[in-house]
Parts: C-alpha cells; sequence; structure tokens
C-alpha cells in the first residue's frame, strides 16, 4: 500500500514527459507555420471531396508527404520536391498516409490538372492505364441515355462504356475531382523559405 503513491506519481510523471515531448513540444514547433501566399484554404466544393476521399480509403493507397531525395527517388517520380509544414496548414487532419500502393498525390493537381482526366480515372482506372489495380468508382457516376443540361459527361473509352449510353459525373464525383485538383503544392518558394527558417 505505502508504494502506491511514489507509483503513481511517477506513472504521471512519465505521461507528462510524453505529452510534453510527442503533443506539446511538436505543436509549438508547427505553430509559428504561416500558410504560403499561393496557398488558399478549400472551397466548399474541395472540403466535401476531401470527405469522399477520406470515405473511399484513398488514404490507405495514397500518401500526400513527397520524400526528400536522400529518402526516396520521389522527385525522379515526378511527384514534386519534398513537403514541408506549411503544405499542410488547411489539413485538419491531415492525410499523409502510410503506404503507397499508388502513386503519391500532394501535388497531383499540378500533374494531372485535367478535370476530364480525373473523372475518366475514377469512374474505369484501366482505361487510362492498363495493369492499374485501384479500385473503380462507379457509384460516383449516373448512366443515362442522354445527357441533360448542366451535365458534366465522362469521356469514357467505348471498351469501358455502357452500351448506347453516356456516363455522368455525379456531385460527389465533381467534389472529388475538386479536391484532387486542389492538391498542388508545386510552387517552389515556399519549400526555400521555410528551409531559410529553420524548417526540412
Amino acid at each position: 500500500m505505502n508504494r502506491l503513491l511514489p507509483l503513481g506519481i511517477i506513472a504521471l510523471a512519465i505521461l507528462a514527459l510524453a505529452m510534453l515531448f510527442l503533443v506539446i513540444g511538436p505543436a509549438m514547433q508547427i505553430a509559428p507555420v504561416k500558410a504560403p501566399d499561393q496557398l488558399e484554404p478549400y472551397s466548399k466544393a474541395e472540403l466535401r471531396g476531401r470527405a469522399h476521399y477520406v470515405n473511399l480509403g484513398c488514404v490507405y493507397c495514397h500518401s500526400q508527404q513527397p520524400r526528400s531525395p536522400e529518402q526516396a527517388l520521389d522527385q525522379t517520380r515526378g511527384w514534386g520536391r519534398a513537403s514541408t509544414p506549411a503544405d499542410y496548414v488547411y489539413d485538419r487532419p491531415h492525410q499523409l498516409g502510410t503506404m503507397r500502393t499508388g502513386p503519391d498525390l500532394l501535388n497531383v493537381g499540378a500533374r494531372l490538372p485535367s478535370r476530364g482526366w480525373q473523372l475518366t480515372h475514377l469512374y474505369a482506372p484501366r482505361a487510362i492505364h492498363e495493369d492499374s489495380i485501384m479500385p473503380a468508382f462507379p457509384f460516383l457516376f449516373e448512366t443515362k441515355d442522354a445527357p441533360e443540361a448542366g451535365d458534366v459527361v465522362v469521356n469514357v473509352p467505348d471498351k469501358f462504356a455502357p452500351k448506347g449510353q453516356v456516363v455522368v459525373a455525379l456531385q460527389a464525383a465533381l467534389d472529388l475531382v475538386a479536391y484532387l485538383r486542389s492538391l498542388d503544392r508545386s510552387y517552389p518558394a515556399v519549400h526555400r523559405d521555410l528551409r531559410d527558417n529553420g524548417y526540412r
């Protein structure tokens, strides 16, 4: 019984140290990081698309953190410069990801800015890359006999298109593509400014 008090104090001290070094310290380190001038907050459509990105589990196969040349070949793969804390100012929570079954997506808005390309890729990934293992998301689209006013028709190759019908993007697909197109952190000055201020 006499040992419970010292044991409790030691446990609380370890918990306090862990909190200081793993939560409070890092939070203080990134608190002064401001959004670069080129980076704008997500629009409502992009935020809805971000929610679809999370709900569809895209983060399980795609990262959003290009690494430095010393760590990986991400720049030579065309994924852009290494990410910095400022790249994620508007991301709560961030979607860094842990696996790379598919390519890194942080700069996909710069690499593949075409809305049409992105919509076709979501509807039928193998229409773009025949060896792709990405799942198709046909439930984000609707098939119609003829498009109506305001419909966004997706250009799908004949091999993947429904016979005699057109594929029309639903709002969820348009929002997801808006989010993907917003992922553009290709401005080089950001990395240089942060590096000069002690961030690597």
